[in-house]
């Protein structure tokens, strides 16, 4: 009895040391990459093994080398919130649930450009339990550890915009042959509408779904005017105006 005994303290012990490594290393990571850009990301290695040979191709630049209407775009598209928000956007996740419950055959998400930096950075796709869980985690480090800045600035490198293509600057000269500093306020809102889904959706071939979320990002656009990490305020979006074509359903 007395080496049963034994045997489960060294199991629980094995366990809390794993557990405390696997912390340290999770937080050890997330303050390197607040200074060092992260070399490639889970989900570069998942795709490269799904297409079976090595398609990453990525140009990391900093945020001043990246045109402020992309990411006033994301802020549009993806994320009002970003700059007010520590993480999570809980008026957003309330109607989102609330939607999702009327519309069984539709649903949509709440996910903040943090959420998504976190998911994109440090983990892989998917909707298990464990890599929500997962998500919650990486968010709260990131925002404990990085500024805005650097938040939307990974969330601009890393996230994938195409078949093998990461980050806003190889998407701007795939798309456009142009620096991502140099793309207009249009481009910038077209690249935006395909991050749901950039390996079916094409900037330069969009299809009506695309065009329409163009449409209403610009509009948005609008209406949050810019991102101004100094001064962060939260953006006044009115209702849009009913009989315009962005109005439409999808």
């Amino acid at each position: 009895m007395k080496k049963v005994i034994e045997f489960i303290k060294k199991v629980f012990r094995w366990i809390f040391n794993l557990i405390f490594f696997l912390f340290a290393i999770s937080i050890a990571t997330v303050i390197i990459y607040r200074f060092v850009p992260p070399p490639f990301t889970p989900l570069m290695l998942i795709r490269c093994y799904e297409k079976g040979s090595l398609n990453i191709h990525k140009d990391y630049v900093s945020l001043d080398k990246i045109s402020p209407d992309l990411a006033l775009a994301l802020v549009a598209g993806e994320d009002n919130n970003f700059l007010i928000h520590d993480g999570f956007d809980f008026e957003a996740i309330k109607k989102a649930v609330k939607f999702n419950e009327e519309h069984k055959k539709k649903t949509i998400g709440a996910s903040t450009i943090s959420q998504q930096t976190a998911k994109n950075v440090f983990l892989w796709n998917g909707r298990t339990y464990l890599r929500k869980g997962l998500e919650v985690y990486f968010t709260v480090l990131i925002e404990t550890f990085w500024n805005k800045k650097r938040i939307m600035e990974l969330y601009l490198n890393e996230i994938e915009m195409g078949d093998g293509i990461y980050g806003a600057e190889t998407a701007s000269r795939t798309y456009f042959k142009k620096p991502a500093k140099d793309l207009t306020r249009k481009e910038a809102a077209m690249i935006a509408a395909i991050v749901p889904n950039p390996l079916h959706w094409s900037p330069i071939n969009p299809n009506a779904t695309v065009n329409y979320r163009q449409e209403v990002i610009l509009w948005n656009m609008n209406n949050i005017m810019k991102v101004d990490y100094d001064k962060p305020v939260k953006p006044v979006v009115p209702p849009m105006k009913t009989g315009t074509s962005a109005n439409k359903s999808k």
